[in-house]
């Protein structure tokens, strides 16, 4: 018994021992738990109160605290920095340095604040004076945009001690002009900037039912690709480039650069000098107000190929990708740009609604008032005020005397209006002036009636509003990043060739770095090699600085992938003993590191012949066989350039059964490929061969290209898909040495319009004035037609020339072919309201030397496989051409073809 007592004593105790601990165990929390609390409190409150703009006024709250300060210490005259860092202390518990670097930022944006001093060069990077030194101010813009006490929702500062705004009531899409960035925890916010301008007008849009359309413009100016912007969320990218200006042959110009690239642009290029990607001899940077970094190429660098080569391996071209996140309320949002014009667009829409709400009341109480006060004074009620002791029957009489006049007004009497009429003083009463204060009662109807036709027409007092802000405050804010689609560069097609490819053809290497090796080419550490062997196999491979690729090396040299100019001739024998075959082929895509047959694949075939020729040049080659009874004829001459080219694939046609002795290269005649055609791309400004935009026509040998500029300049240009023109270019063809072009012209020292006729005398690539270059002349026409006429179009305006018809003037007619340099003829002594070249509904007629290359369709194309060419039969279907020659000797020694 005493031990099953103690037992249920020991269990009444394990029981009162598991209620304490449970007990206890409610009070504590665990460590897990703290910094799980811990760390969402922290980044709820980086993301809400530090990295990431509100949606409606576009500010972070340091920056909002910084304007409420500015706004609380303006009196229209410039403050010091540091007072306005100190003042806003009261409201930011974050320190002085983060307020002085957020209000230098606000500044450098130049909207919000007006500055004075140095405050440092987003161009070059500089940094802002100390803030005892700078000073600053609201502009007019925020004085007028951003404040409005009445429609603020305004909260206690962090101390308790004073207010601060909930918001701003900002009456335009202030976040999208000035863009933001931040990084808080688990997410980051990147809005690029935008047009001021140009988000009035899609606002305007907006609120007329249109449809928005948004893209970044930054302050540097720049080119921008905004192919790929998604509307500013997660997943798109902007690509933004320098604009680069050809000097001369020698000096390239960067004027501007791309948006957030400061000191890195000049870093980058030096970098790249020093990898060897781009090869330049100094570069100065003259930036200031504008930029300017002048490169100054090595001597034999291509202009062209350099702008490419920095656009590729330099921050002259930079992708930026955008991250639209904002807080609306207390959540953040993810939302593209035009979501978020529209929001803030309505925001202001609301916020004008509810100031001529607020005006609307302050005028009636205005009205009321007054009408009040005339009816309290016309009729005397002020008399009978000894007749009462206490303001209770005194108020209770004038409710009684107001009764008849309450019609009248527009809302009740209160004890508020009693008590001001009781305080008026009787100077004024006697002093009252009825005629006044119907005037005055009148002009205030007259607003009533003003801000009720703006309430029901809220929409176009919106739009109204909008456009009044474009005229005060766009004037200088057009846009400065000019809109393109740029050209894909590819790297390995403007690097520079700071390498020497070597070929070790005994031991099987190739390599930059090889030793006592045979140099075959420059190459650049991107490029690809292409390797033939004398077992009739090829293959593909990165160059490095030294790889084994095996040995019997028989070619080896830098190959670009797409090279369709490039043919390699060669002969085999098939397997051992068998038939000796020879082919023409190119090689235009391979996969790398594949090692390919050339051969068809039998045992113990071997190369006889091969020979590369970069342009596919004619090649005749002699076959020497082997002596045996019954040949009579040992060698006969084959010529290569009769082949069809083919693939890498094909195996070729045969040329004989006899064992060949050997052959030989007789002689190398001209290309057999097709002139080059050429096409220029509009969108992109560049030319191309993969037939996009305007066909310009084959080119060869010495061909060039003609482009006409809006200042009355020429310029002849090789074919070089590398080449660059420049933005005002107004015509380009392929140029013709015997066609004449012709131009009109204003002469602005003479004040008079010539025309000439003139053949291109300078052939040299750059730009050669045609016209006269004194100041006010300029280009009306241009024509490189046969027999072009002209339409003048006098000036209806003046009497002179009110009733003239228009003269047609046919220019081969008018004057003679003459030099360059010549004035030309005079079109006419009166005032001119435009000359316009005269184009007759079925086209000019064409010069009589002329051959009309009209663009391919549906063209040959080469099977990169081999097999047989395919050519279009003109019903749709494909027809399958082969053509196959054998040369092969009979009994008796003859050749015979089949």
């Amino acid at each position: 018994m005493a031990e099953d007592n103690e037992d249920l004593e020991g269990n009444e105790l394990g029981n009162d021992d598991s209620n304490q601990a449970d007990h206890t165990d409610d009070k504590i929390t665990p460590v897990g738990g703290l910094y799980e609390n811990w760390f969402l409190d922290y980044a709820s409150y980086v993301i809400l109160e530090r990295a990431v703009p509100s949606l409606y006024d576009g500010l972070k709250p340091v920056q909002r605290r910084i304007m409420h300060s500015m706004k609380e210490m303006d009196d229209g005259r410039y403050n010091k920095v540091a007072n306005i860092i100190g003042n806003t202390m009261k409201y930011h518990p974050h320190g002085d340095a983060s307020i002085g670097d957020a209000l230098v930022q606000l500044g450098q944006k130049d909207i919000l604040v007006d500055c004075q001093g140095n405050w440092g060069n987003t161009l070059t990077g500089d940094s802002a004076a100390a803030p005892r030194y700078i000073e600053a101010r609201l502009s007019k813009f925020a004085a007028e945009v951003v404040f409005n006490a009445k429609t603020t929702n305004w909260l206690k500062s962090y101390d308790g001690r004073n207010n601060e705004p909930e918001q701003l009531p900002v009456k335009f899409p202030l976040l999208l002009a000035q863009g933001a960035e931040g990084i808080a925890v688990g997410m980051a916010c990147k809005i690029l900037p935008h047009n001021f301008n140009e988000l009035i007008d899609q606002s305007i849009n907006h609120l007329r039912g249109k449809k928005v359309t948004l893209y970044p413009d930054f302050p540097n100016g720049g080119m921008i690709d905004v192919s790929n912007y998604n509307d500013g969320l997660r997943g798109g990218k902007v690509r933004v480039r320098a604009k680069i200006r050809k000097e001369d042959k020698k000096t390239l110009v960067i004027h501007e650069v791309p948006y957030g690239t400061t000191t890195s642009l000049i870093e980058s290029i030096l970098k790249a000098n020093d990898k060897g990607k781009i090869k330049i001899k100094k570069i100065e940077d003259n930036t200031a107000a504008d930029a300017e970094v002048i490169v100054h190429l090595a001597t034999g660098v291509s202009p062209d190929k350099t702008v490419d080569a920095l656009y590729a391996f330099t921050d002259c071209e930079v992708s930026i990708s955008p991250n639209a996140s904002v807080i609306d309320g207390d959540t953040p949002r993810f939302m593209g740009v035009t979501e978020i014009l529209k929001v803030n667009t309505d925001n202001t829409l609301e916020l004008l609604k509810r100031e001529l709400e607020i005006r609307l009341d302050e005028l009636e109480r205005q009205w009321h008032f007054s009408t009040l006060e005339k009816i309290f004074i016309n009729e005397e009620m002020y008399i009978d005020f000894k007749l009462y002791s206490d303001k209770a029957t005194l108020y209770e009489y004038l409710y009684k005397a107001f009764k008849p006049f309450q019609k009248k007004l527009i809302r009740e009497i209160t004890d508020e209006d009693l008590h001001k009429l009781t305080q008026i003083p009787m100077i004024r009463i006697t002093r009252f002036d009825a005629d006044k204060a119907d005037d005055n009662i009148a002009k205030i109807e007259g607003e009533i009636a003003e801000v009720k036709e703006k309430l029901a027409n809220l929409i176009e007092y919106a739009i109204d509003y909008f456009k009044e802000l474009k005229k005060k405050y766009g004037g200088e804010r057009d846009r400065k990043c000019e809109i393109k689609t740029f050209d894909s560069i590819a790297a390995k097609k403007v690097i520079i060739a700071n390498r020497k490819l070597f070929v070790d053809y005994d031991e099987g290497f190739i390599g930059y770095n090889l030793r006592k090796a045979e140099h075959v080419a420059d190459c650049s550490e991107i490029d690809d090699v292409i390797i033939f062997f004398n077992t009739g196999k090829m293959m593909v491979t990165k160059v490095a600085d030294k790889k084994f690729v095996g040995k019997g090396i028989m070619y080896a040299n830098v190959w670009k992938r797409g090279d369709k100019r490039t043919v390699y001739h060669m002969l085999y024998q098939d397997g051992k003993g068998g038939p000796t075959m020879m082919k023409r082929f190119n090689v235009k895509s391979i996969t790398r590191d594949t090692e390919y047959d050339l051969t068809k694949g039998s045992k113990g075939s071997k190369v006889l012949y091969f020979s590369v020729h970069p342009n596919g040049e004619r090649e005749v080659i002699t076959i020497v066989l082997r002596a045996r009874p019954h040949l009579k004829r040992l060698k006969w001459d084959i010529d290569m350039g009769e082949q069809l080219i083919k693939g890498r694939s094909a195996v070729g046609n045969r040329v004989t059964k006899e064992i060949v002795s050997k052959v030989i290269q007789k002689e190398v005649g001209g290309s057999t490929l097709a002139a080059r055609k050429i096409w220029y791309d509009d969108v992109v400004h560049r030319l191309n061969d993969e037939g996009r935009g305007k066909f310009l026509g084959a080119f060869k040998g010495d061909d060039k290209i003609l482009t006409i500029y809006r200042n009355g300049e020429y310029r002849l240009s090789p074919f070089d898909l590398a080449t660059h023109f420049d933005e005002d270019m107004i015509h380009i063809e392929k140029w013709n040495p015997d066609h004449a072009i012709t131009a009109v012209y204003f002469d602005g020292e003479k004040e008079l319009h010539y025309g000439k006729r003139f053949l291109c005398e300078i052939t040299t690539d750059k730009r050669i004035p045609f016209i006269t270059e004194s100041e006010g002349s300029h280009l009306d026409l241009v024509s490189t037609a046969y027999k072009p006429k002209i339409r003048v179009v006098y000036n209806k305006q003046l009497k002179a020339t009110k009733n003239l018809p228009d003269t047609v003037i046919e220019m081969e007619d008018f004057i003679d072919i003459k030099g360059m340099k010549a004035q030309g003829n005079q079109i006419t002594k009166l005032k001119v309201k435009e000359i316009v070249v005269d184009e007759p509904e079925d086209g000019f007629e064409p010069w009589p030397d002329e051959v009309q290359e009209e663009e391919p369709d549906n063209e040959t194309e080469e099977n990169d496989e081999g097999g047989a060419e395919k050519k279009d039969n003109g019903s749709g279907d494909e027809e399958s051409v082969t053509i196959e020659w054998e040369i092969n000797t009979d009994d008796d020694g003859q050749s015979k073809l089949f």
